[in-house]
């Protein structure tokens, strides 16, 4: 769907950030990946804790891990920044971050060759684990043709740069999240395409099942798509190794019920994605983004309310 015309002076501030975003990744493409990220990982450090996503990500911790300790938690909020700060400085050069270039470890690659062999769609789901880019960048090297789904950038001259940074990659099918993109999922599907998407954000329109505990609002689409499709569910995660080097891994397929009762199949299934998201945050915590406010606003309450 196009977008209406912004105003002259907001339409003047897209472009000013376009030009900076432009100017940022010159910079950081003519630098060794390797120090583009530890300059990432540094700045955040230092300026992420003046931010309000700061204490975002301390209630997020707050509500996962209650009988965490002070120090544990200072602890995993400077390795959340870091993690944050390198993805952040990295993405321009997420072309160089491939298994081809010798910076990705795939674990689980041969179910990645069986699905690009069969040609017969699966839906990949995953959440933002340390650089989830990689992710989109090794499903595009097994040669499974896919359609990611992914957030569009309010500025949309900024949406277009990102759109041809991952395309370096190779990801030239990108779904906007939204009703435009929703029916290009089910386009895709229907002629053989996989999708992939993340599943560990709160979607208020969403289906409500347990994470760390709590009840959250997640996004039923990757269950709805397998059910209409007959389509497995695989689930990936990315775990940084050193620097600028990962490990992604292709889990099996998580197995969801289809007992033609569609309301529970679908709780069902989104109860077992969560259960997944949930088992990877507590394998690595200091690598998932905690700054999105994955819970109910009664729930950061509660965390920030003062303990007896």
């Amino acid at each position: 769907m196009a977008r209406t015309r912004a105003p002259l002076l907001k339409d003047l501030g897209w472009r000013l950030e376009a030009a900076g975003f432009d100017a940022l990744s010159l910079t950081f493409r003519l630098l060794p990946i390797d120090v583009a990220s530890a300059m990432g990982a540094a700045l955040f450090k230092i300026f992420g804790p003046m931010t309000g996503a700061h204490r975002t990500a301390e209630l997020g911790l707050r509500l996962a891990f209650p009988d965490m300790g002070e120090a544990e938690r200072g602890r995993l909020l400077a390795a959340q920044w870091d993690n944050f700060g390198r993805y952040i400085f990295e993405f321009p050069l997420t072309h160089r971050l491939t298994p081809t270039g010798g910076r990705v470890e795939v674990v689980g690659g041969e179910r990645l060759a069986a699905i690009a062999a069969s040609g017969r769609p699966v839906v990949f789901i995953s959440g933002h684990f340390a650089n989830m880019e990689v992710m989109a960048a090794v499903i595009v090297a097994a040669g499974i043709r896919c359609n990611v789904t992914y957030r569009a950038a309010n500025n949309p001259y900024a949406d277009r740069r990102m759109i041809d940074s991952r395309r370096r990659y190779g990801v030239s099918l990108l779904s906007a999240k939204g009703g435009e993109g929703a029916r290009e999922l089910l386009e895709a599907m229907a002629n053989g395409r996989s999708v992939a998407m993340m599943n560990d954000q709160r979607y208020d329109a969403g289906v409500a099942a347990p994470f760390f505990g709590r009840p959250v609002m997640t996004n039923p689409a990757a269950v709805r798509l397998a059910l209409k499709f007959g389509a497995p569910i695989v689930p990936m995660s990315i775990e940084r190794l050193k620097g600028a080097r990962f490990r992604c891994l292709v889990h099996p397929p998580v197995e969801i019920a289809n007992t033609g009762r569609r309301n529970t199949d679908i709780e069902a299934g989104v109860a077992v994605i969560n259960a997944f998201i949930e088992a990877r945050v507590r394998e690595r915590p200091g690598e998932w983004w905690w700054v999105h406010r994955r819970w109910s606003k009664a729930d950061y309450a509660e965390a920030s309310s003062p303990r007896p």
